[in-house]
């Protein structure tokens, strides 16, 4: 029975991975996207709209991705507690570091940082070069 829990909570690990590559990937790809689309009708007056319906998109989406991997990082921390306390009940909690999940903890924080970034840099770039034409 243990073996099997044990599978489980790897499965729910990798699915979890999956989901954040997933999230990180998407809202990066769709900023960089709306970045180069919104920067090239910056300059034309009759796009505006345009320009304002993509900001949107861009802000819907990161704050998506952003509560996707908030959720996937309390999801992670409490599978791998959950396994530490299957490893301290059967005498081998010894071979796996806790400073593990810290270390999930800050990659996830990166993850965030770098949808953030890429979100902020999509949505302020063309405000700022429609205020240069």
């Amino acid at each position: 029975m243990i073996e099997q829990v044990h599978q489980h909570i790897v499965r729910e690990l990798d699915t979890n991975t999956r989901t954040d590559r997933i999230f990180v990937l998407t809202a990066i790809v769709l900023n960089l996207l709306v970045l180069a689309v919104n920067s090239t009708i910056a300059g034309e007056a009759d796009e505006i709209i345009v320009l304002f319906v993509f900001v949107a998109l861009v802000v819907v989406v990161n704050v998506a991705a952003e509560l996707g991997l908030i959720k996937g990082r309390q999801m992670r921390v409490k599978l791998l507690e959950g396994l530490m306390r299957m490893y301290e009940d059967h005498d081998v909690a010894k071979y796996y570091d806790r400073s593990i999940v810290e270390d999930y903890r800050t990659r996830y924080n990166l993850f965030m940082l770098a949808v953030l970034a890429t979100g902020l840099v999509a949505v302020f770039v063309p405000f700022v070069l429609l205020s240069v034409f």
